[in-house]
């Protein structure tokens, strides 16, 4: 196909132990997943499910350095299980919904915490707070075929060497089955969708030189330098 200016070249993130990589096509965010950020962020942890979404080449690998945004005073770590999507549909039944994931990896939504509130307060979209430029880094994806799904296990972030979130992937309030369902119910999911399954409570700042590193049990960890 031609094209009147130079295509950009697809995102994709990294499949382990293979040459081949995933295209991503959407990323889709799952918004106060667990019980006790919602409570650290002053939100209502009855609330049904809610989402936003970055931009596909908001991706950064795995062992990147990243740069501090512009246009923000408080860039905040969020630590997160990402699911990859193999094959898509709509209205997917929960019984059936970890068949249509790929994979899963470790992943980070990173956030304008100050530009998101700001937005928020004055009942404007979360965009410019969650989908700006490398916001969305995502280690190296592990097929479900090898590694199985992820209904529990434990999940931290450390900036620098100390530990500022530890949780565990169970004490999501809305698990990968339900969440496939009920996103699917919104718009029809396709093959190199990604999933942000939501974060833990410990959220909080970095600065230039900050290191951060992610543990998922059961996949690679995933290690972002701020410059």
């Amino acid at each position: 196909m031609d094209y009147v200016i130079p295509a950009p070249e697809p995102a994709s993130v990294a499949v382990i132990g293979q040459t081949a990589r995933f295209p991503v096509r959407r990323i889709f965010c799952v918004g106060r997943n667990y019980v006790a950020h919602i409570r650290e962020m002053g939100g209502d942890e009855r609330d049904p499910p809610f989402y936003f979404c970055k931009p596909a080449d908001a991706i950064v690998p795995t062992g990147s350095i990243i740069d501090y945004p512009p246009q923000t005073e408080n860039f905040h770590f969020e630590m997160e299980l990402v699911a990859a999507i193999g094959t898509g549909g709509a209205n997917i039944a929960e019984e059936d919904a970890l068949d249509h994931v790929y994979g899963y990896a470790t992943g980070l939504d990173m956030t304008r915490r100050d530009v998101q509130i700001a937005h928020r307060e004055k009942g404007r979209p979360w965009d410019m707070g969650k989908g700006f430029d490398q916001s969305a880094p995502c280690g190296d994806i592990h097929p479900a075929s090898d590694t199985g799904h992820f209904p529990k296990g434990s999940i931290w972030l450390k900036v620098n060497g100390d530990t500022k979130q530890n949780s565990d992937l169970e004490l999501m309030i809305w698990n990968l089955q339900e969440t496939i369902a009920n996103l699917s119910g919104i718009v029809t999911l396709a093959a190199g969708d990604l999933i942000y399954t939501g974060t833990p409570d410990g959220v909080g700042p970095v600065v230039s030189g900050d290191k951060m590193l992610g543990h998922i049990d059961g996949l690679s960890d995933i290690e972002i330098t701020v410059r």
